[in-house]
């Protein structure tokens, strides 16, 4: 497996986006929902239209059970996260019970691979170098959240990491690049 990196230009996350949105509302969804809440691929591709869908529109929160800690966790689910949904939704045929990112071919979720197909390959298109895959949603979320002035103990605790410095290390932080955290009270 290839040690992969964040997506840390925000004009390329926008990029992506548009890609995927120009071809398939399913896989914009896959990539905003990823970003934005830091959920490890093999939970996202799980995921029924009833655990983020309530009486016709989005739930706040996700609850899911942590296959590695055995915790449940909540997710919150940001206005691009439930934009993405209404989108998606509105314009699909499924059920509660139906795979949130069902295949086209047969009743079950997109593979692993397909994910990495999509995420790559819309990566790649728009010019994003580096190694890009499904681990890279998660990480872009992190380092995202953790620029935006998110607390590096909420993110290990988030990872089920059990330092601080292998959080930091996983979402690409380098202790010699200079940090702009944002922490924004404006009461």
């Amino acid at each position: 497996m290839e040690y992969v990196q964040p997506i840390k230009d925000v004009v390329k996350i926008n990029e992506i986006k548009e890609k995927l949105k120009d071809k398939s509302e399913r896989d914009l969804l896959l990539f905003v929902l990823g970003i934005n809440t830091g959920i490890r691929i093999s939970d996202l591709l799980t995921l029924k239209v009833g655990d983020v869908w309530k009486e016709g529109s989005p739930k706040e929160f996700l609850s899911l059970w942590d296959g590695k800690s055995s915790d449940k966790k909540l997710h919150y689910l940001n206005t691009k996260v439930k934009t993405a949904l209404k989108d998606y939704l509105h314009h699909q045929d499924l059920k509660k019970d139906d795979y949130l990112f069902k295949s086209k071919k047969v009743n079950q979720p997109i593979t692993r691979q397909q994910a990495y197909r999509i995420i790559n390959n819309a990566a790649k298109e728009v010019g994003v170098s580096g190694n890009i895959g499904t681990h890279t949603l998660r990480k872009t979320f992190g380092y995202h959240a953790y620029r935006k002035g998110i607390a590096i103990s909420l993110l290990k605790s988030i990872y089920n990491h059990t330092t601080l410095n292998e959080t930091l290390r996983y979402i690409g932080i380098d202790h010699n690049e200079e940090q702009y955290i944002k922490i924004d009270v404006n009461l």
